[in-house]
C-alpha cells in the first residue's frame, strides 16, 4: 500500500505530465526538446521521460512526432503544399528524418501517402478522413511495399 504523501505526489506528477501532453498538443509545430519540457513541467528529463512513457506508453518525443504525423496527414491529403512544406509546416527541421518517421508510423512515404491519400478520402468529409487514416500509435506499422496506382 503506497503511503499518502506518495500518492498525492503521484497525482502531481500526473496533472504535469497532463500539462506536458496539453503543450504538445497545442505546439507541435514549434522547437520543442525533452529538456524544454521537462523544465516547464518542473521535473528532470529523465523522470520525464519515464513517468510520461509509464502514463501514455510513449516517449514525449515520440508522442510529440505522431501529433506532427498526424498533422502532416492531414496536410499531405489536402494536396496543396509540397512534402518539403508539410515537413517544416509540422514543426520538423529535417526532411530526412521527416520522411523517415512518416513511413515508420504511416507505412508508406509522404509523397506516396499524398497520391494515395487523395484518391482515398475523396468525398469524405475530413473528420471521418482523420479517423480513418489515423497513424498506429505504441508500434510500428508494417512496411510494405509501395503500390503505386
Amino acid at each position: 500500500m503506497t503511503s499518502r504523501p506518495a500518492a498525492a505526489q503521484h497525482l502531481r506528477d500526473l496533472a504535469r505530465l497532463r500539462r506536458v501532453r496539453d503543450r504538445i498538443d497545442r505546439e507541435y509545430a514549434h522547437p520543442l526538446d525533452v529538456e524544454a519540457l521537462a523544465r516547464g513541467a518542473h521535473m528532470s528529463a529523465g523522470h520525464l521521460s519515464r513517468e510520461f512513457r509509464r502514463a501514455y506508453g510513449e516517449s514525449p518525443y515520440g508522442y510529440l512526432m505522431t501529433r506532427r504525423i498526424e498533422r502532416a496527414m492531414a496536410l499531405l491529403r489536402r494536396g496543396d503544399l509540397s512534402v518539403t512544406e508539410v515537413c517544416f509546416a509540422v514543426g520538423c527541421s529535417s526532411l530526412g528524418t521527416f520522411s523517415t518517421r512518416f513511413a515508420e508510423l504511416v507505412g508508406v512515404p509522404p509523397s506516396v501517402y499524398r497520391r494515395q491519400a487523395a484518391r482515398a478520402t475523396e468525398g469524405m468529409p475530413s473528420c471521418v478522413a482523420k479517423q480513418v487514416t489515423r497513424p498506429i500509435r505504441n508500434r510500428e506499422a508494417q512496411v510494405t511495399e509501395p503500390h503505386l496506382a
